[in-house]
């Protein structure tokens, strides 16, 4: 009887020395997630979120800054990850990606293709690693995932998302209808 066959484990050094061909490489625990180029709906849902997130941070520039991907972050040799939006302190800002070490936020809009890298391997990571709370948008279904560290089950957002970027700012509220346009966007992308 042979060996178990193991699906071939990376590190951050690898993945980082891949050539470049559009796909987008992370990866968790060695596991590599590999993810083509985001469609049209995608990163209008990505750019109206990092919008009203950058508007927001923006009167709190002094205590954190709102990010797109693509990005590098890595937390050990083994986890390399690219939220499509996030938010990091703004002290760990620099001109390298290795300076940042905390995420505050972290947003993914999933598509079919990445829905169990979002839902499952990357969330598990972003609880591990701590991140206060992370944003699966489904623009599909019009709904967020928000999760937080300790959570076995997500709170569901049908409406409102609303977040703070510390215990003292005012909290941000983003209406979900506004971000995803599911029927606006979605009947030009299947008419296109």
């Amino acid at each position: 009887m042979g060996m178990p066959q193991t699906a071939r484990r990376y590190t951050v050094d690898e993945v980082l020395a891949f050539p470049s061909d559009g796909n987008r490489y992370e990866l968790v625990h060695g596991e590599l997630l590999v993810s083509p180029a985001p469609r049209i709906r995608h990163q209008l849902v990505v750019g109206e979120i990092f919008f009203r997130l950058r508007s927001y941070v923006a009167e709190h520039s002094d205590v954190a800054r709102v990010l797109l991907s693509a990005a590098d972050i890595s937390w050990a040799e083994d986890l390399l990850v690219q939220p499509d939006v996030f938010v990091v302190p703004a002290e760990e800002m620099s001109e390298e990606w290795s300076s940042i070490r905390t995420l505050l936020l972290a947003v993914e809009v999933i598509s079919p293709r990445t829905a169990r890298h979002d839902r499952v391997v990357k969330r598990a990571a972003y609880q591990e690693q701590g991140v206060p709370t992370y944003w699966i948008v489904d623009p599909d279904a019009a709904v967020v995932e928000v999760w937080r560290p300790e959570d076995r089950r997500p709170e569901i957002v049908t409406d409102v998302l609303r977040w703070r970027v510390s215990p003292e700012a005012a909290e941000l509220e983003i209406a979900l209808h506004e971000v995803v346009r599911a029927d606006d966007v979605a009947s030009r992308e299947t008419r296109g």
